[in-house]
C-alpha cells in the first residue's frame, strides 16, 4: 500500500510540473512559442515518426515480425498519427488542468473519429483501404473500434501529461533562425511527400485497370513507385472491392 501512495505521489507531482509547462510556454521570443504554426508543424512531424516506430512495434508484437508500415512513400511518416498529435495538443492546450478520466474519455473520442474520418477519406478519395476492422468487437463501419479507441484514450492521456510539455520544451530550444529555415524544408518536403504518395496511389489504381501511362509524369510514377515499391510501403493497403 506504501508503494501505491508512493507511485502516486510521484505521478502527481510530474503532473503538477508538467502543468507548470503549460503555463510557461506561452513567450513569443522563442522559436515555435505558444501555439504557433511552427509548433503544430513540429508535432505533427514527431507525431508521424512517432506512429512509424509504434506501428513498427505492433506489427512485431501482434505479428512476430518485423513489418513496413508508413504512410508516405517518402519517409517514416505516418500522417493520421501526426494529425492526431495536433488535434490533442489543440485540444487540450487550455483544457491541460482536467482530471486523467476526463482527459482519457475525449481522447478516446476525438481519436475514434479521428481514425474514422482519415479511412473515409481514404477511401473516398484515394481510392484505398489500409485498415479494416470488420468484424473486431463494437467497430465502427470496419474504421475503428473499441480497443484501438482505448487505445487513443491512453495515447492521449500520455500526450497530453508528458510527451508535449517535454516535446514544446524541447523544440523552443531550436535557434530562431535554423528553426524557421528547417520548418520551411521539411514542410515543403511534406507537402511534395504527400502529393507524390496520392499520386502514386492513383497511378497504381490505374495500372490495376490496365490504362497505360500517358505522359512523363505517369511514366516516371511507374519506374519510381511501382506496384512492387508499394507493396512493400503499403502491406496492408487494398481496395475496397478487394473486401467484397
Amino acid at each position: 500500500m506504501n508503494k501505491l501512495i508512493s507511485i502516486k505521489n510521484r505521478y502527481n507531482e510530474f503532473r503538477n510540473k508538467n502543468i507548470n509547462e503549460y503555463e510557461q510556454e506561452k513567450d513569443k521570443d522563442k522559436f515555435a512559442g505558444g501555439l504557433s504554426f511552427c509548433k503544430l508543424f513540429w508535432v505533427f512531424l514527431i507525431g508521424c515518426v512517432a506512429g512509424t516506430v509504434l506501428e513498427t512495434f505492433w506489427a512485431l508484437i501482434t505479428l512476430g515480425r518485423f513489418e513496413i508500415r508508413t504512410g508516405l512513400v517518402i519517409g517514416p511518416f505516418i500522417p493520421v498519427y501526426g494529425g492526431g498529435a495536433v488535434l490533442l495538443t489543440v485540444f487540450f492546450y487550455k483544457l491541460y488542468k482536467l482530471n486523467d478520466v476526463l482527459i482519457f474519455a475525449i481522447s478516446v473520442l476525438l481519436g475514434s473519429s479521428f481514425e474514422f474520418l482519415c479511412s473515409l477519406f481514404q477511401e473516398k478519395v484515394v481510392g484505398t483501404v489500409s485498415w479494416d476492422y470488420s468484424g473486431s468487437f463494437l467497430n465502427v463501419g470496419g474504421r475503428t473500434n473499441l480497443m484501438f479507441g482505448f487505445i487513443w484514450g491512453l495515447l492521449g492521456l500520455c500526450w497530453v501529461r508528458f510527451v508535449y510539455p517535454c516535446l514544446s520544451r524541447n523544440i523552443e530550444k531550436i535557434p530562431k533562425k535554423i528553426g524557421y529555415r528547417l520548418t520551411v524544408i521539411l514542410a515543403t518536403f511534406m507537402i511534395i511527400d504527400s502529393l507524390l504518395s496520392v499520386a502514386a496511389i492513383w497511378r497504381q489504381n490505374e495500372r490495376s485497370q490496365g490504362i497505360p501511362s500517358s505522359n512523363s509524369i505517369e511514366r516516371f510514377l511507374d519506374k519510381h513507385f511501382d506496384d512492387e515499391y508499394l507493396d512493400f510501403v503499403y502491406p496492408h493497403m487494398s481496395r475496397p472491392d478487394d473486401k467484397k
